[in-house]
């Protein structure tokens, strides 16, 4: 397969994904608001360079949700396509990045991106999916793991050390934004075919790895402690997306869609100053789970 064709039908997939999961999310909260926003951009040189959909909900189960697709390309910064992995300063990349912030505290915040990079001579992949939970149900917290050991296979635990290194506060010390999963970056066997299946094979466990959680705790009662944890750990999300988060700082560096990178921001959160919730209550288990832990 020659990379051409492989990049075609990788943005295709990850279109198809989109739609899958945004069935899965009208199931479960037929009230959810939809918009679809159809977006084009131009490259560093000021010339085509595609675009992507983006999808913002709101509902009654979901508060609040991105699920975004987009397939750029063309001239990037100079200065930025030295950093990257590649060659030049023409880049391609396609992929999917998902954010869910539900209303109930009782049911995690999860996110979830897939892409593929090409640049000059080099392609790559990317992606993962990491789950934060707001109560400490550590049977959940073992699902969605368990989903994700049987997905990567014999490559699970270095993609979970990677996931639990990266989707942490490091300005707070060792503080995950929550309590994990599978993250890796820069794939490449050197096999386009072999890699782009072994991405869409993890990508397709997305669903099977949250929306049972979803649908197990969105119907349970919850209180105004629950909901003031989360919103504190929403701000700490806040924080590392503004501060640490690659793919914010990619989407704005390429000339992406302001409101579509910053569409993974909660619609409400808290700060307090040196917030630390009482000792021993169920939010100070839960605040022990932000640590690298082996589920």
């Amino acid at each position: 397969m020659d990379i051409g064709s492989s990049k075609e039908k990788f943005h295709a997939h990850v279109m198809l994904l989109q739609n899958k999961i945004t069935q899965e999310m009208l199931a479960l909260d037929p009230g959810l608001r939809s918009k679809e926003d159809i977006w084009q951009r131009t490259d560093h040189a000021g010339d085509e360079g595609g675009g992507g959909i983006t999808r913002a909900f709101q509902g009654d189960v979901f508060e609040n949700a991105g699920v975004n697709t987009s397939c750029v390309f063309g001239k990037i910064d100079p200065q930025f396509a030295r950093h990257l992995s590649g060659t030049g300063d023409e880049l391609w990349a396609a992929g999917i990045s998902l954010i869910i912030h539900p209303l109930n505290p009782r049911v995690p915040t999860v996110h979830a991106n897939f892409r593929m990079i090409h640049q000059g001579d080099r392609f790559w992949f990317g992606g993962g999916a990491d789950l934060t939970p707001y109560y400490p149900y550590e049977e959940d917290f073992s699902a969605f793991h368990g989903v994700w050991r049987r997905a990567a296979g014999e490559r699970y635990d270095e993609m979970k050390k990677t996931c639990d290194d990266y989707f942490n506060n490091a300005h707070r010390g060792i503080e995950m934004r929550g309590v994990g999963g599978i993250f890796f970056d820069h794939y490449n066997t050197g096999d386009v075919e072999k890699d782009m299946a072994y991405v869409f094979h993890l990508s397709e466990h997305f669903i099977e790895s949250y929306f049972p959680i979803v649908r197990q705790r969105m119907g349970e009662d919850w209180t105004k402690e629950d909901e003031d944890f989360m919103l504190h750990r929403r701000g700490r999300y806040v924080e590392f997306n503004l501060l640490h988060d690659r793919g914010t700082l990619f989407g704005l560096k390429t000339n992406g869609r302001v409101d579509s990178i910053l569409i993974s921001l909660p619609a409400r959160c808290k700060f307090s100053y040196q917030y630390r919730p009482e000792a021993g209550s169920v939010y100070d288990k839960m605040w022990s789970y932000y640590t690298p832990k082996a589920w």
